[in-house]
């Protein structure tokens, strides 16, 4: 684990895992980030390795870190957030439990220019 993200765990502010497959074999990777113990929220992010892809590896990793942040640390809402040309990332959302709430403008700076953004959430009620 890099010191920064070490840093972000013992802060009880980020957590993070890698995906691997039953060989061991890393595939991917999701985490939960802006985790805010004292509001009950987080976001949740992953990358899957082109060759996993389609294997539902990202919703399932997905699903797996919601259920330890809902059960074991108590979390409420946990959102996640894609660019609205990420059709796949879509699937992923619904796959893992997430409702769509949304489309923020404009809402963040890729490499290739301004994208809007489709906001998921779940809730541990979900």
């Amino acid at each position: 684990m890099d010191q920064e993200l070490e840093g972000r765990w013992e802060a009880e502010t980020d957590a993070g895992w890698a995906i691997a497959e039953a060989s061991g074999n890393v595939v991917g990777r999701v985490n939960l980030r802006e985790i805010h113990l004292d509001e009950g929220g987080a976001q949740v992010a992953y990358w899957v390795l082109p060759n996993a892809r389609g294997r539902e590896v990202a919703g399932d990793g997905t699903a797996t870190a919601c259920r330890w942040a809902f059960v074991d640390l108590g979390l409420h809402r946990i959102e996640l957030a894609h660019s609205v040309l990420n059709a796949a990332s879509c699937r992923v959302a619904s796959k893992a439990g997430f409702a769509f709430e949304g489309t923020r403008r404009s809402a963040l700076l890729h490499p290739d220019g301004w994208h809007d953004m489709h906001l998921h959430a779940r809730l541990n009620l979900d």
